[in-house]
C-alpha cells in the first residue's frame, strides 16, 4: 500500500489545561495533563478529531517550536474519511484509502489457511 503526500498546510498548536468548548480551525489543542490532543478535521467538515496520547496510541513530539503526531490520523468513521499526518506544525495530506485499513491476519490463521490448500 503506497501513500503519497499531496499537499502541505500550516497548522498551529496550543497547550491548554482544559480543551475549549469551541475549537478554532487549524489549531491542535494539547492537554498534557489529560494526555489528549484535539482539533477540527482538516477537511472542513467541522467534526472534532480526538487523539489520545499514550504509549499504545498517538505519540506527541514537541521540539520547542513545532509539534508532530504519530501515527497518521485516519478519520475512517467520518463521511469525509480524511487521512493526514501532523508533522512539524504542517498538515501532510494523503490519498484516501480505498477502504478502511485491513487488520493483518495472525500467523496462526495464515498457517491454517496455507495448510488447507
Amino acid at each position: 500500500m503506497i501513500l503519497i503526500w499531496l499537499l502541505m498546510k500550516n497548522f498551529s498548536h496550543k497547550f491548554v489545561e482544559l480543551i475549549p468548548e469551541h475549537l478554532k480551525d487549524d489549531i491542535l489543542y494539547i492537554s498534557i495533563e489529560h494526555c489528549i490532543a484535539i482539533h477540527k478535521c482538516i477537511c472542513g467538515c467541522g467534526k472534532e478529531v480526538v487523539t489520545p496520547i499514550s504509549p499504545h496510541g498517538w505519540k506527541l513530539i514537541f521540539d520547542g517550536e513545532t509539534v508532530s503526531l504519530s501515527p497518521s490520523i485516519g478519520n475512517w468513521n467520518f463521511e469525509c474519511q480524511s487521512h493526514y499526518w501532523i508533522k512539524n506544525n504542517q498538515i501532510v495530506y494523503a490519498y484516501k484509502w480505498d477502504d478502511k485499513p485491513k487488520k493483518k491476519k495472525s500467523k496462526k490463521k495464515r498457517f491454517f489457511r496455507f495448510w488447507k490448500k
